[in-house]
């Protein structure tokens, strides 16, 4: 009775009474696509079905297409989404269900003191790096990058007392006297932070509205 009711109201069933999308990104319709070439019996019009089904996918991520593995990734989606039952001229070894199931390796946590917290543990990797570099305009421009991180750095938890000086002092003593910038008038800071944003907004606002007169508002009177 129910199912005469449903087709009599054309009843379109929601999404939570179908089944699961395995990789919900591409959507049902391409899911169904799927579907419907591990039906087809003759190879060559499944394998033709499989590109079109490819080329559609790629569409639906077209700012990926610069990856070195693109289509690599296509075919083991395609695999994935058909449960590794579908059997296709891929150009690509079939991924294996196992190594997919199988848990990340465990990332080791980095050890040691950090010497100065506000600059970070990467400051100091790249400084030991610029360490090992042959003397030259390179390894001096290298420099110059790690400086102006740093002052950058610096900014995101004081905006007010950093100053050049200071960061060329602890870039030295961080490399232990092997990095000196000499004749480096000014270091110049990426501005990433909303709030420095926000902030630097503000202030070019409070500029223009200082530069302006005060202009009284006028006070209309009553026609009687």
């Amino acid at each position: 009775m129910s199912e005469m009711i449903n087709k009599s109201l054309n009843f379109q069933p929601y999404n939570s009474m179908r089944p699961d999308l395995i990789i919900p990104e591409y959507g049902r319709n391409i899911q169904k696509m799927v579907e419907y070439a591990m039906t087809i019996d003759d190879r060559e019009e499944r394998n033709k079905c499989v590109r079109a089904i490819l080329s559609v996918m790629g569409q639906l991520f077209p700012y990926l297409r610069d990856m070195e593995d693109f289509n690599h990734k296509l075919w083991d989606h395609l695999h994935i989404m058909s449960d590794f039952k579908l059997n296709a001229d891929s150009p690509y070894p079939v991924p294996n269900a196992s190594e997919l199931d199988a848990p990340p390796a465990r990332m080791t946590y980095p050890k040691g003191d950090v010497r100065f917290g506000h600059y970070g543990r990467y400051v100091e990797r790249m400084i030991e790096k610029c360490i090992a570099m042959e003397e030259g305009e390179e390894k001096r421009a290298f420099s110059i990058s790690i400086a102006n991180l740093m002052k950058q750095n610096s900014l995101n938890w004081n905006r007010s007392t950093v100053t050049d000086d200071v960061i060329l002092k602890d870039l030295n003593y961080l490399s232990g006297g092997k990095i000196r910038l000499e004749g480096i008038t000014e270091l110049h800071a990426v501005k990433t932070i909303q709030g420095n944003k926000f902030q630097d907004y503000d202030n070019d606002n409070y500029r223009k509205n200082k530069h302006k007169k005060f202009i009284p508002k006028k006070k209309f009177k009553k026609h009687k």
